[in-house]
């Protein structure tokens, strides 16, 4: 069941993933190298940033590892890694720029975030509850308990789909807003542009893999019927 010739639609998946992971971490690493002029660590531009926008509810933290940065809008939190936060450089200013623009979209009430974040606590659930309806459908013959974990897998893809828009939208307020307040020059926006572009791929390759994914699993059980 697992072996057969739709299995190539995972791979193919896997392989996208995997290819989108290595370009982010390769340009980061490449343009981690080069320094902005004035300067301005991670934090000192998230600070910056939220404070122009108004935003003083939002603490500016330190997490473990790298490319790990993320904000969270329950705990009001904008978390910068170790390899962005105290960092100087060109990369780092873009990457902790979009978490900035997370920030700001919660403070807008940003349809799409506020879509995404209604749907996390139940897409958690449901992507942990697909294979085993799937499976438990197919080991007792009830072709409907089948049929709810394929659409259970495909809110997970739902989710991704929504995720692109918030995602997108963050890159382009974090380019506007270091453009606008004069906080990179032309020439380190554009290193700052390929490193964000970078990073949407992650999200485009993520969410073609769970399409293929569920459309695997549509070609492989999705005209069972309970008999």
């Amino acid at each position: 069941m697992w072996f057969d010739q739709t299995y190539f639609l995972v791979i193919v998946g896997a392989l996208l993933s995997m290819a989108a992971s290595s370009y982010v971490q390769s340009t980061f690493a490449k343009y981690s190298e080069y320094q902005n002029n004035k300067g301005l660590t991670g934090d000192d531009v998230a600070r910056l940033i939220l404070n122009d926008a108004n935003i003083r509810d939002v603490q500016v933290k330190r997490m473990t590892g790298s490319l790990t940065d993320n904000y969270n809008p329950r705990e009001k939190t904008l978390n910068l890694s170790e390899s962005v936060g105290p960092s100087t450089s060109v990369a780092a200013i873009g990457v902790a720029a979009h978490e900035c623009g997370h920030a700001i979209q919660d403070d807008v009430s940003f349809f799409p975030l506020n879509m995404r974040n209604f749907m996390a606590p139940v897409v958690n659930i449901s992507a942990n509850l697909s294979f085993p309806l799937i499976l438990g459908g197919l080991f007792l013959s009830i072709g409907p308990l089948v049929n709810i974990g394929i659409l259970c897998f495909g809110l997970v893809l739902l989710f991704q789909l929504i995720t692109l828009p918030v995602e997108l939208d963050a890159s382009n307020r974090a380019m506007k807003i270091l453009r606008a307040d004069g906080i990179l020059e032309e020439e380190e926006l554009a290193v700052v542009k390929k490193v964000l572009t970078a990073a949407a791929l992650t999200y485009i390759a993520s969410a073609i893999a769970t399409f293929l994914q569920f459309y695997r699993l549509i070609l492989l059980f999705g005209d069972r019927r309970d008999n």
